[in-house]
């Protein structure tokens, strides 16, 4: 028995890390709302945990020292963080939370503004008086409200960079 799902070699709980998340079905259409569009944009855990861990404070590697030989000429030094942001801002790369500010008053200020909610927050992010949370990942209104762990202990032994997680996302003296 090794719980292949009727696939030989493959399948629910055949290697360790590869079960499937099966009470999924019944919470995933309401945490992302799937009834609003499809399919959904989840932010991948390595740059919300490099973010919000606060891992991009202790990096000593630049984009500068791994770039390729045939890059364009530009400047290429500037921290991997760095490029994190630009993903975001460019729409490239999911995040949680997306903004400073609660999105239910940035729709409410579109409306008050006689704006749909896309060319307002677009026109709000130029002028610079809206920011993404992305810029200042240890403001308190930026930092990680939901977590939800499957099978894991994260904060035990399975986050990389343990210490990290302890000091910064938990808040402790040192790790």
């Amino acid at each position: 028995m090794c719980g292949c799902v009727g696939k030989s070699g493959g399948g629910w709980a055949h290697y360790v890390g590869q079960e499937k998340l099966r009470p999924q079905t019944g919470w995933l259409p309401v945490a992302f709302a799937l009834d609003w569009g499809r399919p959904p944009r989840h932010m991948n855990s390595t740059s919300a945990w490099y973010a919000h861990a606060d891992q991009w404070r202790y990096e000593t590697l630049t984009a500068g020292e791994i770039l390729s030989p045939t890059a364009p000429a530009g400047d290429w030094d500037i921290g991997l963080i760095d490029y994190n942001i630009r993903a975001e801002r460019m729409g490239w790369l999911p995040s949680a939370p997306q903004l400073k500010t609660n999105p239910l008053e940035v729709a409410k200020a579109a409306k008050n503004a006689g704006m749909e909610v896309a060319p307002y927050v677009a026109e709000q992010l130029k002028s610079g008086a809206l920011e993404m949370s992305c810029e200042d990942p240890d403001a308190p209104e930026n930092w990680p409200r939901n977590l939800f762990v499957w099978r894991s202990n994260l904060l035990g032994s399975s986050g990389k960079g343990h210490e990290y997680f302890l000091k910064h996302l938990l808040g402790t003296d040192n790790g």
